[in-house]
């Protein structure tokens, strides 16, 4: 609806500014614009079902061949930059938890903050401008694929994926560190693992960590749409050619067919996520069983 309501015609924008009004309309009855709206929706929407996942405006390609190419670029980045925020997140958070008011609390806390209040293409820009500009350490834009390259892969992919994750970290970190705090200072069962001679990193790692983690696991489910979107602005920036710069460069050519597929594989991923959330829960705490009541 919001393409649809965007100024511009896709037939002018492929015919070019110099084209007839009648190679216009020729072109627009070719593309099938010449249809309504709805109809062309819901001829898509068929189409999807039935394996044709339509072609671009633009470039004449199938969306099912650019996604073949650009779907493991996106997915890369997205999970790398998953374990990245998670991987910093928890030791972060359990050394600020050891000792609330302390030192390393009070530090990262600090670091949280800063960090937190960066968006990630503010990150994004000044990784590259202490990456690549002044340590000339790591490459600023380009893509290597893996079967390729695989140092020169990790290498192209690490600022992406630090731009993405370190804002997320972030997040983690505060949160988890909150619920930690809490689950030790105010639990009668973590004071009861203390007098049974458990040691305060044990209790702290085996016992109220696994209680925080519900709240990480639910945080982390809804955070998803966030970092599947940040591939929006992140893969622009460093001309990464995942989804994200197709669906932005789809936008802005007003390619319905290339919007409406990285829109439905965004949304279909975030609710996934949630789904898996939701399984993990019974993981973790063998009470949580839904088909018992």
């Amino acid at each position: 609806m919001l393409l649809e309501a965007m100024p511009g015609d896709p037939a002018q924008n492929a015919a070019g500014m110099d084209a007839s009004p009648e190679q216009v309309e020729a072109l627009r009855a070719q593309m099938g614009l010449d249809r309504p709206a709805p109809e062309r929706y819901f001829s898509w929407l068929f189409g999807f079902f039935t394996g044709d996942l339509g072609t671009s405006i633009v470039s004449g390609q199938t969306v099912s061949s650019m996604l073949v190419t650009r779907l493991p670029v996106t997915l890369e980045i997205v999970f790398l930059a998953f374990v990245v925020s998670i991987g910093i997140a928890i030791p972060a958070a359990l050394l600020a938890a050891r000792k609330p008011g302390g030192v390393f609390d009070r530090v990262i806390s600090f670091l949280a903050m800063t960090l937190l209040a960066v968006p990630n293409y503010v990150m994004a820009l000044l990784l590259v401008l202490v990456f690549s500009v002044g340590l000339r350490m790591l490459p600023a834009i380009g893509y290597v694929p893996f079967m390729t390259n695989p140092i020169g892969n990790l290498a192209s992919v690490t600022l992406p994926v630090l731009a993405l994750g370190l804002p997320l970290a972030c997040f983690y970190a505060r949160f988890l560190r909150g619920d930690l705090v809490e689950q030790v200072t105010r639990t009668d069962y973590i004071d009861t693992a203390r007098a049974k001679g458990v040691g305060p990193w044990r209790a702290l790692w085996m016992h109220a960590f696994r209680n925080s983690s519900f709240g990480l696991l639910t945080l982390v489910g809804l955070n998803v749409g966030t970092l599947i979107g940040g591939t929006v602005i992140i893969e622009q920036i460093f001309q990464m050619p995942g989804l994200g710069m197709m669906m932005l460069q789809g936008a802005m050519s007003l390619d319905l067919a290339v919007v409406q597929m990285c829109v439905f594989i965004f949304a279909a991923t975030a609710v996934i996520a949630n789904l898996v959330v939701d399984v993990l829960y019974a993981v973790l705490d063998p009470r949580i069983r839904y088909g018992n009541h």
